[in-house]
């Protein structure tokens, strides 16, 4: 059986402390005893996603697409796009503390919108200008090219590739992941980050 909350560790634990949970998926692959999804169920309650939300899924579908969804949308591209779109403002001639403003700091209003309004909603609340360009310039960014690469990746997820890569890097002492951790700790937005963040006081007072 699996429970999979639909979150970090640290969010499932806080949320719970809170009487309340994060959205789960949930399977079952073999029902040996008959009480295979009595038990995965038991399992979600434990941890409080009850209060949230089960949707059943399979293995298969909840791995390939949770490793996807953190490659392609929601790590990889999303860190990528907001340190290109620093960069960019940066190389033009504008403040770094204006290109983070602009490119990390508001991601989260927006993300926030989306999740709770979808996407449509979320162009709704945003100015008729922060929509325009939205809608006209979003798909220069984003266009054919980053979605065939979107499918590569996926490929590379169902047929093994990525996992197989993974255990290779984990068993020769994880040297590609420490460099490139090292090199993205250093790059200017995470400095420029760091102070911005301690000069804010509401973000002061959200350290755990």
């Amino acid at each position: 059986v699996m429970t999979a909350p639909k979150g970090p560790g640290y969010q499932v634990r806080r949320e719970y402390n809170e009487g309340r949970g994060v959205v789960m998926l949930t399977a079952v692959h073999q029902d040996a005893s008959g009480r295979a999804r009595e038990t995965v169920l038991e399992y979600a309650s434990a941890i409080g996603v009850g209060r949230a939300g089960i949707f059943e899924s399979t293995f298969r579908e909840e791995c390939e697409t949770d490793l996807f969804g953190e490659q392609a949308v929601i790590c990889g591209g999303l860190s990528h796009l907001v340190t290109a779109g620093f960069e960019t403002l940066v190389e033009a001639g504008y403040s770094p503390e204006m290109a983070y403003f602009e490119c990390l700091h508001e991601v989260k209003l927006v993300a926030d919108l989306i999740h709770s309004r979808g996407i449509a909603g979320m162009r709704e609340a945003i100015s008729n200008t922060a929509r325009f360009g939205d809608l006209t310039r979003g798909p220069r960014i984003i266009g054919p090219a980053v979605k065939d690469e979107m499918r590569k990746v996926l490929g590379e997820v169902r047929s093994g590739l990525f996992a197989r890569q993974w255990i290779e890097e984990d068993r020769r002492g994880r040297p590609i992941f420490e460099r490139l951790s090292r090199e993205g700790a250093a790059h200017p937005v995470e400095e420029v980050g760091s102070r911005m963040r301690e000069a804010i006081p509401s973000l002061r007072r959200g350290k755990a």
